[in-house]
């Protein structure tokens, strides 16, 4: 009987260290490709295996809405300073050993402790919550921060000085003289504005009139550096007080208080008209203090949102009562 014809390879150089020497294989092919479809069948029944023993296990319980906290019981050490003046009654330790022995011992105290169990849904719906809470909720909210104290500005080029909050920041390039600005309530700021001395020849700031008529003229003002192309927009003001003053260096100013809204629609370029909805975009209280010397007109604007301003008028006063021009030596 003529048995399986073997198959010689040629030699081939196998190194061992700096030796070279050829080995002649010879195999029975058939007998390789029987142990690889006996051991793909083998790694197919403990697959098969594997997977009955996962059913056969119960389903996880239930959760029901009102989760209890479930209690589970450890061995513990509660962390006490007595822990460290006396060891423990049942402590084991080695001896002859140089490991401390706070570092080998074993507490047979029993202590229960608390553990509250939350259900994921109720987690990712607390995340989710939270993250619409923070985008959505008060994007139209301004937050005032309270009162830190006052800097005094002086200018004495210009001729004029102030006090403004010391955490405020001045902003230049801003198209004042001076500008400052609330770096948390961007919308709130304050600003110095002065007349060309070579167009303005102003004895005193009763040039302008009455306290109302200074008002219309600074609301006039400001509207129109208000003025918008945008299509929709809408704006409503009003004068709120108007007042006059006489300071300590013994100059009259007058103080004027003007509200002005904007709203536009939300979408502009609509046709109907049930499509533009009017919305309100900002709120602002906007102060003012006129004051002359030199034969200038010096103003110290002040702009906050109304929101804002319940908060912090009494700080918005004290910055306009600080408000005073000088002479300026020639």
């Amino acid at each position: 009987m003529v048995g399986p014809k073997k198959i010689a390879h040629e030699p081939n150089l196998v190194s061992s260290g700096h030796q070279l020497y050829t080995d002649t294989v010879s195999f029975y092919p058939y007998h390789h490709i029987s142990l690889l479809i006996s051991q793909r069948r083998r790694e197919r029944e403990r697959v098969l295996e594997m997977a009955t023993i996962l059913e056969s296990l119960p389903p996880p319980p239930p959760r029901s809405s009102t989760t209890q906290p479930t209690v589970s019981t450890r061995r513990t050490t509660p962390f006490s300073l007595s822990n460290f003046a006396s060891p423990p009654r049942c402590l084991t330790s080695v001896p002859n050993s140089r490991i401390p022995t706070h570092c080998l011992s074993i507490s047979c105290q029993k202590h229960t402790t608390k553990a509250f169990a939350v259900p994921r849904r109720d987690a990712m719906a607390l995340i989710f919550s939270s993250y619409i809470f923070s985008q959505v909720g008060f994007h139209n909210i301004a937050f005032a921060q309270p009162s830190v104290g006052f800097r005094e500005y002086i200018d004495s080029f210009d001729g004029y000085s102030f006090k403004y909050p010391q955490n405020w920041i001045q902003v230049r390039g801003a198209g004042a003289d001076i500008f400052f600005r609330d770096p948390f309530v961007l919308d709130e700021n304050l600003s110095v504005e002065l007349s060309s001395p070579s167009s303005s020849k102003y004895k005193s700031v009763e040039d302008l009139g009455s306290p109302q008529e200074a008002g219309e003229k600074v609301l006039r003002q400001y509207l129109t550096e208000f003025m918008s192309t945008r299509l929709g927009v809408r704006r409503e003001s009003s004068i709120l007080t108007t007042s006059s003053r006489v300071a300590d260096d013994g100059r009259i100013y007058y103080q004027v208080e003007v509200n002005i809204k904007s709203y536009a629609n939300n979408n502009e370029l609509a046709v109907m008209p049930q499509e533009r909805v009017v919305r309100l975009e900002w709120d602002r209280r906007y102060l003012s203090v006129l004051g002359v010397e030199n034969n200038q007109l010096y103003e110290l604007r002040l702009q906050t949102p109304e929101n804002v301003f319940i908060e912090e008028e009494s700080d918005l006063r004290q910055v306009m009562d600080s408000f005073r021009v000088n002479k300026v030596a020639a």
